[in-house]
């Protein structure tokens, strides 16, 4: 339940269009419904401003049906992270309206169904957020990548971001391999507000962007790499163990974690 969902509630009772029955039943979910296998977090949007995500991996299809089911029913948009193909497909059937990114392995639906539309003049997901996000077309956050087998991780963290009404540039294998590919774009990092740097390899590429411009960085380290990366693990050593001041770092892989972060950095 949103906050407009629960002031109509509340008019609706006060101008005794609900009586105190009906009330105590719609409100009884609050602040979560209990689905077993899942409690499902209806009161997030009050705490975090923006409703519960769902992660697919490990639960079964019907599982996530269940959940975005409770989700758009209470006024809630629904996104998934970590979905592939296959489980897409399953569950697009039995979601209408729900837009599914491959490359991102992500999918995302407005509340109630209602398709979204990338370009559509209040930003690419207006209604995932709302407008009090008051970002719409601000070139705010740059998703950057070390190399080209980076880029689904920060399609996750670009889209995200995009959900949650922030304009996004991207930007690909400027790796450290190669430095002049990063600085002939030193002015698009200036002009971000906030910048998500995901590499994985050594993971050094956090570290030189933060020590070129002052911008928050948000490190996210991948599991590509050869066996002395430990999937992910040797650039997340590298990226905790940064000189560079303002770089925070997330789990390997997490590139919806880095963008629920720079949005929330841009909310502050």
């Amino acid at each position: 339940m949103t906050s407009s969902s629960l002031r109509k509630l509340l008019c609706a009772y006060r101008a005794g269009r609900l009586d105190a029955g009906e009330l105590m039943a719609r409100l009884r979910d609050l602040p979560f419904q209990d689905l077993r296998f899942a409690k499902v977090d209806l009161h997030r949007p009050f705490r975090r401003n923006f409703a519960e995500v769902i992660y697919a991996r490990g639960k079964t299809p019907a599982q996530v049906v269940a959940i975005a089911r409770v989700l758009r029913r209470n006024g809630h948009p629904v996104l998934i992270t970590k979905l592939n193909r296959r489980m897409a497909s399953k569950i697009r059937k039995r979601l209408p309206g729900l837009r599914y990114f491959p490359e991102a392995q992500l999918a995302a639906g407005a509340s109630g169904g209602a398709a979204t539309r990338p370009g559509a003049a209040a930003g690419p997901f207006p209604s995932l957020r709302g407008p009090a996000s008051g970002r719409s077309g601000e070139k705010s956050v740059l998703v950057m990548t070390a190399g080209t087998s980076d880029i689904p991780v920060a399609e996750e963290a670009a889209v995200t971001l995009e959900c949650l009404g922030v304009s996004v540039r991207r930007l690909f294998d400027v790796g450290v391999a190669g430095l002049p590919r990063l600085l002939a774009h030193r002015k698009l990092l200036w002009d971000a507000r906030v910048i998500v740097v995901v590499a994985g390899m050594d993971g050094v590429l956090p570290s030189v962007v933060s020590g070129l411009v002052g911008r928050p960085v948000i490190a996210v380290p991948t599991s590509v790499g050869y066996g002395a990366s430990f999937e992910g693990v040797a650039p997340l050593l590298t990226m905790l163990n940064s000189c560079s001041p303002g770089v925070a770092v997330v789990n390997i892989d997490n590139g919806f974690g880095a963008g629920y972060l720079a949005a929330t950095m841009l909310d502050g």
